[in-house]
């Protein structure tokens, strides 16, 4: 295989990692409608902070109030586990204080997507 090809292939594969720019704007719209409400990128609403949840450990914002199922799972919050919390988050923590479900796989995906993105603010975790 040639060098040029190859570099195409790492490329292309790379460019599929990272989202579109349509669909970081269709992320950024759909957590202002559906999460905005109760969570603030940056400051705590009735839910935390969402800003630097990608990566982290549950209930590690100490500026916020998490219930004890919470502080109690020791999750870590990437694609998965932020798809699983947002389709039902009782059966992924029991005792938790989230009552809202996101049912579309696709809307999921997209808040997913613009929540990893998203720069951490100088002195957050």
């Amino acid at each position: 295989m040639s060098k040029l090809r190859i570099a195409v292939l790492i490329g292309i594969w790379a460019a599929s990692l990272w989202p579109a720019e349509g669909d970081l704007t269709r992320g950024r719209e759909l957590y202002e409608k559906r999460c905005g409400g109760c969570h603030g990128l940056d400051n705590a609403k009735v839910g935390p902070p969402l800003r630097s949840v990608f990566g982290h450990r549950s209930a590690s914002d100490p500026s916020f109030p998490y219930s004890d199922g919470l502080k109690k799972a020791g999750l870590v919050w990437d694609e998965a586990t932020l798809d699983r919390w947002l389709t039902d988050p009782e059966a992924l923590v029991s005792e938790n204080d989230m009552g809202f479900r996101l049912s579309r796989a696709d809307e999921r995906s997209a808040i997913i997507a613009y929540l990893k993105q998203l720069p951490v603010k100088q002195g957050q975790r």
